[in-house]
């Protein structure tokens, strides 16, 4: 039989879930992943409640349990990025083939729940080009930076939760600062740097795409736009070479339909379907995350992953 203290604290662990969720993601760059971890915390809490003293909060204890199981997952994984960051962009415009595991890339998160997380935790540090920032961390210093800067614990509740001294946790937190200050990945200066989207070459990009018109299309991004498509490891850059590849993959293009939708904490994204050969149907193809600078596209990752789309609530397939 559940004790009284316990059912008290599973339902203070229900609550918590969207923002140990959040944090979880941030340090796996998974949402399969940062799923995995939250369930497996309560696995957890539950089988070591007796151990649980009362020398530090419950909340505390919960992220520590978290911290450990994702720096045991860390240990044993490869850094998770985004292809402008692994890769040079194409030389040569030929149809996508290469690709990598699931496990190599960042993937988009839907909103954690039903209330904005914005208004605990900067909407910024969702942003994809932050975790993938984030990812270029040492696991450890990636926990603190995350407690002390994003979720802004102090130093002595860190220390309690990752088991350090405060002294550590200050001396972590510089050099995750410095580290993140002197890195130069290519998705950080793709990044939008505004907090709006525009709304406008937003509905502009679904109506070429939609019609797929390729000079419509093409006019949309700045002369250096780009195009990425994880787990493709080639990417596309400049107006020219947009142009064939649009080309290229209008075979497989022609005839879909977008669906407005947010991910990250509220960026702008498109779910992609396409026509399915011999159906009336359209099928889960990719999710676009737009990137948008000064009334143009700077980049746009592709997500090609299908079951992407069942985590963002969408129906699969969707009728024409």
């Amino acid at each position: 039989m559940i004790s009284l203290e316990l059912a008290m604290a599973l339902q203070m662990l229900e609550k918590m879930k969207p923002e140990l969720t959040s944090y979880c993601y941030r340090m796996l760059g998974s949402m399969d992943d940062a799923d995995d971890a939250v369930q497996e915390t309560g696995i957890r809490v539950w089988q070591n409640w007796d151990s649980f003293r009362g020398d530090a909060s419950f909340k505390t204890w919960v992220y520590r349990i978290a911290t450990n199981l994702c720096l045991d997952r860390l240990r044993q994984a490869k850094r998770r990025a985004l292809p402008v960051d692994v890769y040079d962009p194409a030389m040569s415009i030929v149809e996508p083939r290469d690709t990598l595991p699931e496990a190599s890339w960042i993937w988009p998160a839907p909103a954690f729940a039903d209330q904005p997380e914005e208004s605990a935790v900067r909407r910024d540090t969702l942003q994809l080009a932050f975790i993938a920032l984030l990812q270029t961390l040492p696991p450890r210093q990636r926990a603190v930076l995350i407690l002390k800067d994003v979720f802004e614990w102090s130093s002595k509740e860190i220390a309690d939760a990752l088991d350090m001294s405060p002294a550590a946790v200050n001396s972590a937190l510089q050099r995750a600062r410095g580290s993140m200050e002197q890195a130069r990945l290519r998705s950080g200066t793709f990044a939008a740097e505004t907090s709006e989207p525009d709304r406008e070459l937003l509905a502009r990009y679904v109506d070429a795409f939609e019609r797929f018109d390729i000079d419509a299309l093409v006019s949309l991004f700045h002369e250096k736009g780009s195009m990425s498509m994880p787990p493709y490891t080639m990417w596309v850059q400049g107006r020219d070479h947009l142009a064939r590849f649009f080309a290229l993959t209008r075979w497989h293009c022609v005839g879909s339909r977008m669906i407005p939708i947010t991910v990250n904490g509220g960026y702008p994204a498109l779910a992609q379907y396409v026509p399915e050969r011999d159906s009336s149907s359209l099928i889960p193809w990719g999710i676009h995350v737009l990137e948008m600078k000064d009334r143009q596209i700077m980049h746009i990752t592709n997500f090609i992953n299908r079951k992407n789309f069942a985590r963002f609530g969408l129906p699969d397939p969707l009728d024409r």
